[in-house]
């Protein structure tokens, strides 16, 4: 019996071929050269009258040949010597002249005068004539049928495969027909009764359809198949980790009446919107239960997820746990510390004169802390005395330690390797922490994992009141300079009116790196445009210091400065001592700064959807109209103009998500991506297939509640092994 895993060097294929195959396309077993998908169909276009030819036209033409003659193309510079053949064919109608080059003598043998064959291609000029440069053909046998078999071979659809150099499209389709002979003999990994149920065609159909299609509904039925094939298998996998999460222990964390929570609601100068109450009451029961929670919050800039987080942390605190808050950076890390030492006041210093009665500390970690306030911070959260850890990497180190590790809450989580994450995870010592994980746009493997269900989902939809609009505009630099100079201008009539402004840049300067993730925009690498580097915040600041800006208060911003520097540099902005920041993308997420209005984005083509988002919810957060200026070099028409034009058109986070997605697409939900090996959705998509997705979930789930090992879907076990070895089954147990 042929299997999937079957070496392409063991099969029917010559050893030629398959090393080919393994070192060019990276295809190594039957079973990926069957799923190698081509990437469009062209037909050979309408049988044509040799007199009603126009030039530039796709066509198929049945015509005898009338002569035909080898010769030999002198060798010039640059080029060798060629082998050419020319022959001449005609219908009746008119004529036409072929020519081939290399293999004349097969040609020639072929055509013979008076030969009658079906010749493709599309139709050029030589010298005033007609003519197909080197063309496909058919020879057809005079049986009286030769007109129906013209028109079939016209008709056909010719698959087109991605090709490298050395494997051109033509012979990867010779190949796989030789392998699709043994189609028949491969197990189909769909149950029966499912392909039933969902009214599927079987494996080995499919694959003849999708390579070798009749018709253009066989294409339609053979990918509907072929993506049920990946879309269930995935789910499977997260199926089975979601039991297997189901299974683990955690220690409950019901919290408890007139605690540090109760205490904190009563203190809240507003009242939380319906979405955040919803939100939290979610995740308290989650936090009730005795199997770790893992959930993803998404929620748009300035919804209030970190609200919603505090509300859950100190949960966790009246139930006598930890939490921990992991950031990305420090400046978000310290942020974080005292945005939620504001918040809660006197229950956030416990032990001080001025403490409530109920109060816990807040301990930051951070890697850049003087040795005293890194021991003071490392025995808090080893005794115990911190409710609430946050810190960077530093909370990572194999010496950090914590009394009851009860609720890990990840600030945007795809700024964190799984490792990264799976070292916190670890510190737990009573069973596994609860898990929330946040994300404000969500990025691409963000979505991914939303869709297919790894994590529970919720979300918060609604903007609390107060909020002012922020109105953004694109301001193409070198078409119309005039537009940036009114942009400076804007920045001086804000901070006349006592308002202040960010200045954002891709790179630090002096051609060093910052911190991770920080130097360079997060824009698809194609759309990133040539010529100049980008612009360095320390090469812009002092620009706009002597120029622009001159007479305001402006200060720089970015990863290779001194904690305390960055720190100081922050609380004079926040203070309102500071107009105007020149900044790399530490103040991404998480910066409050409820003065500043005005977000100018500098090279805004090197950042991606999410980055520009994320920026851009900087401002507008004190009440006041905000302004965003994404400053481009980029030419009208290009991706990169039409990436800034959809973040301009709309401040909905949710919305632009998709777009973020549909331009990058979605990469490998099981970490491919990261791995650097090929992706394992070929024909899946996530934003057109969500409602297969849908299907396939219900499905998998069912197959796995009944039967958690598959021993009794031998097929299906091997196919869900294929897609998921061990490295990878640990890869998905992390995140």
């Amino acid at each position: 019996m042929t299997t999937w895993d079957e070496p392409l060097s063991r099969g029917p294929l010559r050893g030629k071929t398959a090393k080919a195959l393994a070192e060019k396309l990276d295809l190594h077993t039957l079973g990926d050269l069957l799923r190698y998908y081509p990437r469009r169909y062209d037909r050979r276009g309408d049988l044509t009258d040799l007199a009603a030819l126009r030039e530039g036209e796709e066509v198929t033409v049945q015509a005898r040949v009338l002569d035909a003659r080898r010769r030999t193309v002198p060798a010039r510079q640059g080029r060798r010597r060629m082998d050419m053949m020319e022959a001449t064919v005609t219908d009746g109608t008119g004529r036409l002249h072929l020519t081939f080059f290399n293999r004349g003598s097969y040609h020639q043998n072929a055509l013979v005068a008076g030969r009658l064959a079906m010749f493709s291609g599309r139709v050029s000029t030589f010298k005033g004539r007609r003519q197909l440069d080197h063309p496909q053909y058919e020879l057809l046998d005079e049986d009286g049928n030769e007109g129906e078999r013209a028109q079939a071979y016209a008709d056909e659809l010719i698959p087109v495969y991605p090709a490298v150099k050395g494997l051109d499209s033509t012979t990867i389709a010779r190949t796989l027909a030789i392998v699709l002979a043994d189609v028949d003999s491969l197990p189909d990994p769909l149950p029966p009764a499912l392909r039933e149920k969902r009214r599927l065609i079987g494996v080995a159909e499919a694959l003849r359809r999708i390579h070798r299609p009749a018709e253009w509904a066989d294409v339609g039925t053979a990918r509907r198949r072929l993506k049920w094939d990946e879309a269930f298998v995935l789910q499977l996998a997260l199926a089975r980790r979601r039991r297997q999460a189901d299974e683990l222990p955690a220690k409950p964390r019901p919290g408890a009446d007139g605690g540090i929570l109760d205490a904190f609601d009563a203190q809240l100068p507003f009242t939380l919107t319906e979405g955040q109450r919803e939100v939290g009451d979610g995740l308290a029961r989650r936090l009730d239960a005795s199997h770790p929670m893992h959930c993803l919050l998404q929620g748009d800039v300035g919804a209030g997820k970190t609200l919603v987080a505090l509300r859950a942390m100190l949960r966790v605190v009246d139930s006598g746990g930890q939490a921990v808050l992991l950031a990305p950076t420090e400046v978000l890390a310290q942020q974080h510390h005292r945005s939620i030492n504001a918040m809660l006041g006197a229950l956030g210093r416990a032990g001080q004169i001025d403490g409530a009665d109920t109060a816990t500390r807040v301990a930051l970690l951070t890697g850049s802390m003087s040795a005293a306030a890194r021991r003071e911070a490392l025995l808090d959260a080893a005794s115990g005395a911190a409710g609430i850890v946050v810190g960077t990497h530093a909370l990572l180190q194999e010496h950090v330690s914590f009394a009851d590790l009860g609720l890990v809450v990840v600030d945007e989580q795809h700024r964190f390797g799984v490792e990264q994450r799976d070292a916190l995870r670890e510190k737990a010592v009573d069973g596994r922490p609860h898990v929330l994980v946040m994300t404000a746009t969500p990025i691409p493997r963000t979505v991914a994992m939303t869709v297919y269900g790894d994590l529970d989902v919720v979300a918060l939809t609604q903007l609390p009141a107060g909020r002012a609009p922020v109105s953004t505009h694109v301001v193409p630099a070198a078409e119309k300079p005039h537009f940036l100079t009114r942009g400076w201008e804007r920045i001086r009539e804000e901070a006349g009116a006592g308002h202040q402004a960010f200045v954002v840049c891709p790179r630090i300067g002096d051609d060093d790196t910052g911190e991770a993730g920080e130097e360079v925009g997060d824009a698809p690498e194609e759309d990133a445009p040539g010529g100049r580097p980008p612009l360095a915040v320390l090469d812009v600041a002092a620009r706009l210091a002597e120029g622009p800006l001159s007479g305001l208060r402006v200060e720089s911003l970015h990863g290779r400065m001194a904690p305390d520097d960055k720190d100081a540099v922050m609380r004079r902005f926040s203070a309102g001592e500071t107009d105007a920041v020149v900044s790399t993308t530490v103040i991404e997420v998480g910066v409050d700064v409820p003065n500043a209005t005005v977000m100018v984005i500098m090279d805004a083509d090197r950042f991606g959807v999410s980055q520009l988002h994320q920026l851009r919810g900087r401002v507008g957060r004190g009440g006041l109209p905000g302004l965003c200026l994404l400053v481009t070099d980029a030419e009208e028409g290009s991706p990169a103009r039409e990436r800034l034009a959809a973040v301009a058109a709309t401040t909905d986070g949710f919305e632009l998500s998709r777009v973020d997605l549909e331009m990058r697409r979605e990469g490998d939900v099981l970490g491919d991506s990261q791995s650097g090996a090929r992706s394992s959705l070929r024909m899946l998509t996530l934003l057109k297939d969500e409602e297969l997705i849908g299907e396939a979930r219900e499905e998998a789930t069912a197959y796995v509640a009944e039967d958690p090992d598959l021993k009794g879907h031998p097929p299906l076990a091997e196919a869900l092994e294929a897609l998921l070895p061990e490295e990878r089954a640990e890869y998905l147990d992390k995140t």
